[in-house]
């Protein structure tokens, strides 16, 4: 992943059945990585495993990802993306989605605010246990919540971002 010139590698899990989704992002050479997961209820938790820990957790209005997330979209011819030949959807001025024409595996995509994802290995059916799919007990510590605050997506990257400017 590319923001603003600093790479990211992701891991990203898709459970739709069971309504999840989680990023684990490792910044280039910088730090322990963060853990995005997120429930189709609208809950996500930011953590990390290592020291320093820390969790902050988000409520937004919608869920994960649908299946069927490119109903409506407009689709906008093909272009080479990553040297793949993609099919390029465009939806809500939101997103840019470039799939291969040949296998129909994602190849990236990009957000309106510039954020741009490279897909760098795609595997259908892959699974990742269910012990992994559980936010550490120190994201529900009452002493700790009492004062925190609900965050966007939006905050908690501005604030991992801030934290790379500091180092």
């Amino acid at each position: 992943m590319n923001y603003s010139g600093a790479l990211s590698m992701i891991d990203l899990w898709y459970d739709w059945p069971n309504g999840r989704n989680f990023n684990i992002i490792q910044d280039q050479l910088d730090g322990p990585p963060l853990y995005d997961l997120e429930w189709n209820n609208g809950t996500s938790f930011f953590y990390t495993l290592s020291s320093p820990l820390s969790c902050r957790s988000a409520q937004l209005d919608v869920g994960i990802l649908r299946p069927n997330w490119l109903a409506g979209a407009t689709y906008l011819g093909q272009e080479y993306v990553d040297g793949f030949l993609c099919n390029v959807w465009t939806k809500v001025d939101f997103i840019w989605y470039h799939e291969d024409v040949a296998t129909k595996r994602p190849v990236g995509w990009v957000f309106y605010t510039g954020r741009a994802v490279h897909v760098m290995t795609f595997e259908v059916g892959a699974a990742l246990e269910d012990a992994k799919w559980q936010a550490p007990v120190y994201c529900f510590d009452k002493e700790q919540k009492a004062g925190a605050e609900s965050h966007s997506i939006s905050d908690v990257f501005q604030q991992r971002d801030w934290r790379r400017r500091e180092l």
